[in-house]
């Protein structure tokens, strides 16, 4: 491959990842903080736990002083907060969703073109950035057996879109697809 394919290459898949990302951004945006949980507006001292659950707040004690009197702080955000983590972590998981097959689809894609290499690898390339994208996101939220399976899943079927593409148009077939 000729460096100049090898930028092309390069850049294709760079902007195959940006159409993406910038795509579904456009379709399905991602949830505001602000829109969760709203500026404070007053400058109001809440010292008692009463007061910051009533506000849906989260108090947290620092135990007491000599008067006996309970020292805390209240974290305002609390209820909102947790609302707008649960809003982010359905987002990542529809963007999982998404961006795996599309990613997989780019792969398969990026494969057929196996008369402009620069093309292929380019969008073969923007296809594994789409699935890091869509699996990035959701990889915080999801648990180890999850990122277990997905990661194998994800290695077998590189593993063989791999020889299939190398293969394509010979006689050989995988050891497990001989009959």
């Amino acid at each position: 491959m000729k460096l100049r394919d090898i930028i092309l290459g390069i850049s294709i898949m760079i902007l195959t990842i940006f159409v993406v990302v910038y795509g579904i951004s456009l379709f399905y945006p991602s949830p505001q903080y602000e829109d969760y949980c709203l500026p404070v507006k007053t400058q109001e001292i809440i010292d008692n736990e009463a007061r910051c659950i009533e506000i849906g707040g989260q108090w947290t004690s620092y135990g007491s002083d000599k008067m006996g009197d309970i020292r805390g702080y209240c974290d305002r955000d609390y209820s909102c907060r947790k609302d707008y983590e649960s809003a982010r972590e359905l987002r990542s998981k529809i963007i999982f969703f998404i961006a795996l097959p599309l990613g997989i689809l780019l792969l398969v894609l990026g494969g057929l073109f196996f008369g402009l290499e620069a093309v292929g690898a380019g969008l073969m390339g923007g296809g594994v950035g789409t699935i890091l994208y869509g699996a990035g996101g959701y990889w915080r939220y999801s648990d180890d057996l999850l990122r277990f399976i997905l990661s194998l899943l994800g290695l077998a079927a590189v593993i063989y879109l791999s020889y299939w593409f190398n293969n394509r148009g010979k006689r050989k077939k995988l050891l497990f697809w001989r009959k």
